[in-house]
């Protein structure tokens, strides 16, 4: 049992204004892991106090000591990466070698990235008679999600603290303890009292506070496009930035010129695309668009391979997938498959049935769904379970009017012999990203989206540049 009973505000662990607390569930057992504090309104209102007054000092403090500082939390979180891997595996349901990766890998790395951008970033430039200055953008509110907890933290508040913002944190109420580990680890580093603050609770409460508080100058969201909605609506009262990372229904397009063992491949990459961390990957590639005279022979070389995603217990690697986070998550992933068993997709295999040998946990089976038309609801909602959707297109032009045809823009794939077709067709996807032949994870590439799935960027030098304002100064 992981029990905390405390909130970290202004440097220190102190009691919720609040007396109630949130259990939190194993994904895998259903079982209480512990709980956290619920907090309050209060709460939030004497975290941003501390902020406000830490910033006046720590956003003048030179870049290369926050960097410093930066360094400091990414060694202690380092130093627990295997005990911040089975926390995320319990939490969220990730097999626990993928999470000692990605769950864990990925956050201290962020750390260490923005540590380097804080020493190398030009925080001024001369144009013409001008001086023009990036300055911190205030206090910085974080609501962050449950998928990839740490990850998602890391790359808003690691970001904030290297541009010289200080920080509010609301983390994921169902994915909670490794924000108290980092509040560990910050405490541990030194950092100035105020610049980081954490308050867990639920977001009708703690996360509406937090943007609607005037004293807090931006808040960055990631979650699903409607908080997202609420968040700048609240927002918008105090005329706040806001930067959101939200839903997505990405499109992955194997184009006609690849021949049947290339094809055979990249349905395989596509599968694994779409069942990431069971689905519940914003980024998802949960529709793949194929050929209408190859559909039937991918629809074959998709069942035979959906044979290969296991399930199972995720703290012992036993599948390569394991539950969702909740008995809520489940109950919506089962109810968009059978949605799409009731509008006429074929189900290819799966299902909605608890499978046989995994009586307790969130589990849902791997699903794939064929002859998906676009006006379906598998094909147009965002579900964030194990579930992909094939769907035939004529050419090319209507493979890229498909693609674009839901109200999100994250991410996408086009996957093709020739490379030049490859990138044409992906410049024409309204989406913030596409991963073209396969191309790699970049933790330093831009991420974001057009449309319904939100404003802003994260990672690398943009994401860090979203926490800045800027200034000309004329001479």
């Amino acid at each position: 049992m992981r029990n905390h009973d405390q909130l970290y505000i202004n440097g220190a662990w102190v009691s919720s204004t609040g007396t109630d607390t949130i259990d939190v569930l194993d994904a895998s057992t259903e079982e209480v892991m512990g709980h956290v504090p619920l907090g309050t309104a209060e709460d939030v209102d004497a975290a941003v106090a501390a902020a406000r007054v830490a910033f006046d000092t720590w956003s003048l403090t030179p870049p290369a000591d926050r960097a410093n500082y930066l360094l400091a939390i990414q060694g202690a979180l380092a130093a627990r990466m295997d005990e911040l891997a089975e926390v995320v595996t319990g939490e969220v349901g990730m097999p626990l070698g993928m999470s000692k990766m990605i769950q864990a890998g990925l956050p201290v790395g962020e750390f260490g990235n923005y540590a380097q951008m804080a020493k190398d970033f030009v925080f001024e430039e001369k144009i013409g008679n001008s001086i023009v200055v990036r300055e911190p953008i205030g206090v910085v509110g974080c609501i962050t999600p449950w998928n990839y907890p740490l990850y998602q933290i890391a790359l808003k508040v690691a970001a904030a603290m290297a541009a010289g913002c200080t920080v509010v944190l609301k983390p994921s109420e169902v994915a909670p303890f490794n924000a108290f580990i980092l509040a560990e680890a910050i405490h541990a580093s030194g950092l100035p009292a105020g610049v980081f603050n954490l308050v867990s609770g639920l977001g009708p409460v703690v996360g509406e506070a937090i943007a609607a508080h005037p004293d807090v100058d931006m808040v960055s969201f990631t979650g699903s496009t409607r908080a997202g909605r609420r968040v700048m609506e609240v927002g918008a009262q105090t005329i706040k930035k806001i930067a959101l990372e939200l839903g997505g229904k990405s499109a992955n397009i194997l184009l006609d010129d690849l021949d049947d063992d290339a094809m055979a491949k990249a349905v395989g990459k596509g599968i694994g695309a779409a069942f990431m961390n069971s689905g519940q990957t914003c980024s998802a590639l949960t529709r793949m668009l194929v050929p209408a005279s190859r559909h039937d022979a991918v629809m074959d070389v998709a069942a035979q391979q959906l044979a290969g995603w296991t399930i199972g217990d995720p703290k012992t690697n036993a599948g390569r997938l394991g539950p969702v986070i909740s008995d809520a998550q489940r109950t919506r992933v089962r109810g968009f498959i059978d949605k799409g068993i009731g509008e006429g997709a074929t189900l290819v295999g799966g299902g909605s049935e608890q499978p046989d040998d995994l009586a307790q946990g969130y589990y849902v089976k791997p699903t794939i769904f064929a002859n998906v038309t676009p006006d379906m609801t598998i094909a147009q909602e965002e579900i964030f379970g194990p579930v992909l959707v094939i769907m035939p297109y004529a050419d090319d032009d209507d493979a890229v009017r498909i693609a674009n045809s839901t109200p999100y823009g994250l991410s996408g794939g086009v996957t093709g012999a020739d490379p030049e077709r490859a990138q044409a067709i992906a410049r024409r996807l309204r989406t913030g990203q596409v991963d073209v032949n396969g191309g790699g994870f970049n933790a330093i590439a831009p991420f974001g989206g057009y449309k319904q799935s939100g404003n802003g960027r994260e990672r690398g030098r943009f994401g860090f540049e979203e926490f800045l304002e800027v200034k000309a100064m004329q001479l």
